[in-house]
């Protein structure tokens, strides 16, 4: 016997179907067998539990997203405590998420004392300037003149505006007074663009206010404008796509290098050139970034490629044999199973996947994603403590330390998985951290390892901070250029070498080189030496 029943279900008006959760309608005849009955249930159920998750992924979005359009971008409120432990919440809880206890700290937050203003570079030029007593005023009381008994000296800081000028180079020519032999003219030194009439001097301050100081060519343009100077920017274009060519040499002897290290970062990010052919003029294109490097000889490099495919970086590192720090971007696994490359993952991603997460909760709440944020704290508790440290010493305090926290962190990240939501935010951060975990737990194997891959990110800024300037690349030659360039000047960063000062050098001296020792004195770990020595090439 059936029993009809009619369903009238009142809806909103903008409501719309979701067409990939299971479908589930009550029928006009509903069975009265117990099993079926149970069965549509359990469907029910089942329908509206995948619409809550969905719903509540979709809230944890919306709120990510307010954050970074009107709230803080990337941490920089915190950024000086990069390395510290989440902060201290309120120990409410109420959901089913907020249930673990608050850790306690892990170390004490270092906090920089004020200190007074130091003094000025002792290096810097000294200009004299003396302020005497008016003459009236030398004749003591006692009427005898006054003598300088002592000096008070203050220092300010000056500086003289960029100045234009122009070289002449005259040659001299000699002939012979008989006429019986052709004159013979003195040769010009050999020159970074020899049909150009940009000077090293110029050409190496158009490169770093381009790419040090992330200044549009257009911008440089005005500069020059300002002292009655005309450069058209498409001029500047040209010389800087041709520096780039020049300093190719460099720019492959430092890739070498980099092959010496036991370890390297990679990263990549973002650029748009508009003349790359077969793409769009608003499609992305790539800069892969390397950074690493024998001890004494931080190498950065920047290459240029339409593509983001894992071609790439296998291309970029063939050949190369040792530890290799990512993200968790899977273009890189194929360089990753390359025989000799041992692929590590880069435990700030993780960590900020468990912030954002922490960004989410309610407030005033305490959660699980707080739990994972101070475990994490704890091992860049040991790096910190450590970072000076002999290799040794480290790699003896990650295996007392961190590899007890990190096994921590396993036991506590295989419970709670099964109890979260996949599509959620912690569900979300919980599954890159399993799927990752061989590789993230690689670093405490040496004591010269990453924990992550900071020091390519940091390599990146410079770059992204131009990006904002000068917005794009208008073909693929001015973006290898510019790779090439900034490979240059963030190498000179990194050993502490002013890019000016070491670019004008290198274009003065890189044009006579002919040998690869030459060429290979002219880098930046062997700049102080070449420039306190005197070498030239051309004499």
């Amino acid at each position: 016997m059936l029993e009809t029943r009619k369903k009238s279900v009142a809806l909103p008006l903008n409501y719309r179907p979701r067409a990939d959760l299971p479908e589930f309608t009550l029928p006009e005849v509903l069975p009265v067998d117990p099993a079926t009955l149970t069965a549509l249930l359990i469907a029910s159920v089942s329908a509206k539990v995948a619409s809550d998750e969905h719903i509540t992924y979709l809230y944890e979005q919306i709120a990510l997203m307010r954050r970074r359009l009107f709230g803080p971008s990337a941490e920089s409120a915190n950024q000086g405590r990069l390395f510290d432990e989440a902060e201290v919440l309120a120990a409410t809880s109420t959901g089913a998420q907020d249930v673990a206890p608050l850790p306690a700290q892990a170390c004490a937050p270092q906090t920089k004392a004020r200190g007074k203003r130091g003094p000025l570079p002792t290096e810097l030029e000294r200009v004299e300037i003396i302020h005497d007593v008016p003459e009236a005023e030398r004749i003591c009381d006692c009427g005898t003149p006054m003598v300088v008994i002592n000096r008070v000296v203050s220092e300010q800081l000056d500086i003289i505006p960029m100045q234009v000028r122009v070289l002449q180079h005259i040659r001299l020519v000699y002939g012979c007074q008989n006429s019986e032999h052709a004159p013979i003219t003195a040769a010009l030194p050999p020159q970074p663009l020899p049909k150009s009439n940009a000077s090293p001097g110029l050409l190496a301050m158009l490169l770093t206010t381009k790419y040090v100081d992330g200044l549009p060519l257009a911008r440089f343009e005005k500069v020059l404008a300002r002292h009655d100077v005309t450069v058209p920017r498409q001029t500047l274009a040209r010389w800087v796509i041709g520096a780039g060519g020049a300093l190719q040499p460099l720019h492959n002897l430092m890739r070498d290098a980099l092959f010496e290290a036991p370890f390297i970062h990679m990263d990549e990010t973002v650029v748009q050139v508009l003349k790359e052919k077969g793409k769009s003029p608003t499609s992305q294109s790539y800069m892969w970034v390397q950074t690493g490097g024998p001890p004494g000889k931080p190498v950065v490099i920047y290459d240029y490629d339409p593509s983001r495919s894992g071609e790439v970086p296998a291309r970029l590192l063939l050949g190369y044999q040792g530890y290799l720090m990512t993200d968790g971007y899977e273009g890189y696994n194929k360089l990753a199973k390359t025989e000799g490359v041992e692929h590590l993952v880069c435990w700030a991603h993780v960590r900020r996947k468990f912030v954002e997460t922490v960004k989410v909760q309610p407030k005033g709440t305490h959660g699980h994603a707080d739990q994972a944020v101070a475990m994490i704290g704890k091992l860049y508790c040991v790096e910190r403590e450590h970072k000076d440290s002999p290799l040794e010493v480290r790699y003896a305090a990650r295996q007392e330390k961190s590899v007890p926290v990190l096994n921590e962190l396993h036991d506590w990240m295989e419970k709670l998985l099964p109890m979260v939501p996949p599509k959620s935010a912690l569900g979300a951060a919980l599954s890159y951290m399993r799927d990752y975990w061989g590789k993230l737990v690689r670093y405490p194997e040496r004591g010269d390892l990453p924990i992550d891959n900071n020091r390519c990110e940091n390599a990146i800024r410079p770059f992204v901070v131009g990006r904002k300037a000068w917005l794009f690349s208008d073909t693929p030659a001015g973006a290898s250029a510019s790779a090439i360039i900034y490979s240059l000047v963030e190498t000179a960063k990194a050993n502490g070498v002013e890019p000016y000062t070491w670019l004008r050098h290198v274009l003065e001296h890189l044009p006579a080189a002919q040998t690869a020792d030459e060429m290979d004195k002219l880098l930046p770990w062997n700049f102080h030496a070449a420039t306190l020595t005197g070498t030239r090439f051309a004499e």
